[in-house]
């Protein structure tokens, strides 16, 4: 991008820009919840749209002179609604939680109960996380794997809990748990309970858009919350889309705005518009389907290394290895080191991890922004060579360096690209 202005009026904003430029063009960015998005996507981001206060729906809003900003929401809506095979969208929430919390608060009075994944099993902080001030005002229960080898949910246990009590909310969704969820169950427990069936799909979106992984919706499924960026490939932001009940999607309506949050981001939607419109050219099938490939490719290498990796391989985007129980160095430890050599991940808690949140024994890693850049399982299976090179000589400044210059070099073969059709 161009940011000559900025240069001009801001020299310390502008050194920031410049230094994440190249931190990004010549590092491989790992985190499973990060992505490269188009030009188009950021000009349409970074638009005059910037500039318009757009409270209210198209055709209903609070203020004037929204001609533009109605026919680029309405593109979005439309363009997620055929995405995602259902009748409702709400593309307003500023990001991922956001979205969460106003869908609770639609569907739920406050003590109302949820059923979610527990965090140390691969679920998100909104799902109940204790630390969260939203269990102040839900009650929040957990279900968790049975096997964490294998990454089989306890089903059994989830309808046993569900049928004692009773939750209004059953969520299905996760931000570290590398395997696809039998989404029918889920839909046949909560029938049985009577409780709204959720997907917070934030992670997969894009795997779903590009029919590379099932879509809820298929299974009954009666909301799904989601990112917009992520494996979506869009600007940062979040999305609420409903099935088909229109009372419901009423509801999320009025909690999104105005019962939690003020004006749209228009400059944001217009982004969301224009990576939705990318999301359906017939490159992002191939494009969704890669960065499994590639995710799989990098799970055998750790496998091959006997670095024990949670549900012992991975369905999706992302994969989650017990680096301290296999290698002794702890998660913080490697994501201090990996980025050092220009691998960007994030440390993460396994399940039932006996360290602590910021030191932790895991890390994870994926593949959604390298498959971006036209890796193939070659270059993600190097990829992941370099990784565990690096953690088992991390004392060796002379192996690091070399492998410092080898993410370079291949860096320097797949640049960022800037257009995806």
């Amino acid at each position: 991008m161009n940011y000559d202005s900025v240069k001009k009026q801001d020299p310390e904003v502008f050194a920031a820009l410049e230094g994440e430029e190249k931190r990004e063009a010549e590092g491989v960015e790992l985190i499973p919840s990060e992505n490269y998005v188009s030009r188009a996507v950021r000009e349409a981001n970074g638009s005059c749209l910037t500039n318009k206060y757009a409270e209210g729906y198209p055709g209903k809003r609070y203020y004037g002179g929204q001609e533009f900003t109605d026919a680029v929401e309405v593109l979005a809506i439309e363009r997620a609604k055929k995405l995602f095979n259902c009748a409702y969208a709400n593309v307003q929430p500023h990001a991922g939680a956001p979205a969460n919390i106003a869908t609770y608060f639609a569907l739920m009075e406050p003590g109302d109960t949820l059923m979610g994944m527990d965090l140390s099993h691969g679920g998100h902080l909104t799902h109940g996380h204790p630390v969260t001030y939203i269990t102040k005002i839900f009650n929040f229960i957990r279900y968790k794997m049975k096997d964490i080898e294998t990454g089989e949910i306890d089903y059994d246990e989830m309808l046993k809990v569900a049928k004692a009590n009773k939750p209004k909310v059953i969520m299905a969704g996760f931000s570290a748990y590398p395997r696809e969820l039998n989404y029918a169950k889920f839909v046949e427990i909560g029938r049985e309970v009577g409780a709204i069936v959720i997907a917070d799909i934030a992670h997969i979106a894009g795997l779903i858009a590009g029919k590379a992984a099932k879509n809820p919706f298929d299974f009954g499924f009666d909301i799904m919350l989601t990112t917009t960026h992520k494996t979506l490939r869009g600007p940062r932001g979040g999305m609420i889309l409903t099935r088909e009940s229109e009372e419901l999607a009423k509801k999320i309506d009025k909690m999104v705005f105005p019962g939690f949050q003020g004006g749209p981001i228009m400059n944001n939607i217009a982004g969301k518009a224009v990576a939705f419109g990318e999301a359906q050219h017939p490159n992002f099938k191939v494009y969704a389907a890669q960065i499994i490939k590639n995710a799989k490719a990098m799970a055998e290498v750790f496998k091959a290394h006997n670095i024990r990796l949670i549900t012992g391989g991975t369905d999706n985007h992302l994969v989650l290895a017990d680096v301290y129980g296999s290698l002794g160095i702890s998660g913080k430890d490697a994501e201090t080191l990996l980025d050092r050599v220009g691998m960007t991940l994030n440390k993460n808690m396994i399940a039932d991890d006996p360290r602590k949140p910021m030191d932790p024994s895991g890390i994870r890693f994926g593949s959604p922004a390298i498959t971006t850049r036209g890796f193939m399982e070659k270059e993600s299976a190097r990829v992941a060579e370099l990784m565990v090179d690096a953690m088992k000589n991390k004392s060796d400044e002379k192996k690091l360096a070399g492998i410092r210059e080898e993410i370079r070099t291949l860096c320097k073969r797949f640049p960022i690209p800037e257009s995806f059709v």
